[in-house]
């Protein structure tokens, strides 16, 4: 039937976005599959503190898809939440890969924070995660799930806001969608003693205007301002 459905991220959605986290970031690829699955817990959890808003996609009662935004001025975590990450935290150090592959994440953060710092944008919002499974990649979904941020952010008076994402990620989507790309930086990244080279960006909404589009506004604001002049002018003379 395919049945879309969106609705706020539950309790119980844990284990399908852990999932659509570990395979839309190929985790498996790098690490054992215990691993995996505890350093795709740690990332949802980490997630999980950073929104003020979230929205699951379900197709059929299947959750496929999750976006998170967060209104910077108004976020606070909830302590279960925080405590919730920490727990996942603990229990992949517990193992030496664990440790090692955590080492990622440091490395992340702290190239993003060098793109924000160098965008020199005082954002209000930001999309702190989005993620599509596989199998719904190319349908629209996207799409119609980042719209849902893209209101919310409306509706609490936010204008532009900002995300990061990697060559390791479906980057060139945000651009279909238009985001206009602000900021970027290559990388090294050590993955268990083997490098490789990354690319990491920070693109924000909403879209830069093209120059054409841009001209032809600003020609119909001109011819806007003649209009209502004219019509003055007329008034002024029959009186």
């Amino acid at each position: 039937m395919n049945r879309l459905f969106f609705r706020a991220y539950q309790k119980t959605d844990q284990k399908a976005p852990e999932n659509v986290v570990r395979e839309a970031w190929k985790y498996d690829r790098f690490c054992a599959p215990k691993t995996a699955a505890k350093l795709a817990k740690v990332y949802l959890n980490s997630c999980l503190t950073n929104q003020t808003f979230t929205r699951v996609a379900e197709i059929d009662g299947e959750p496929v898809g999750i976006i998170m935004g967060k209104e910077i001025q108004n976020h606070t975590c909830p302590v279960s939440l925080r405590i919730q990450w920490i727990q996942s935290v603990v229990s992949l150090y517990i193992s030496q890969e664990g440790r090692e592959i955590s080492k990622i994440f440091a490395c992340v953060q702290g190239v993003n924070r060098e793109l924000l710092s160098s965008c020199n944008q005082a954002y209000k919002g930001e999309v702190t995660f989005f993620a599509i499974h596989e199998k719904c990649r190319g349908k629209g979904l996207g799409r119609k799930l980042f719209q849902t941020v893209v209101d919310y952010m409306k509706s609490r008076g936010i204008s532009a806001f900002y995300l990061f994402t990697d060559t390791s990620c479906n980057y060139p989507f945000y651009e279909h969608l238009g985001l206009t790309r602000r900021c970027e930086k290559k990388q090294v990244v050590d993955v268990k003693g083997e490098q490789g080279e990354m690319t990491f960006f920070l693109y924000d909404y909403p879209r830069e205007m093209g120059r054409s589009a841009f001209k032809r506004k600003a020609f119909c604001r001109i011819a806007i301002r003649h209009a209502a002049l004219d019509k003055i002018l007329k008034l002024r003379c029959c009186d």
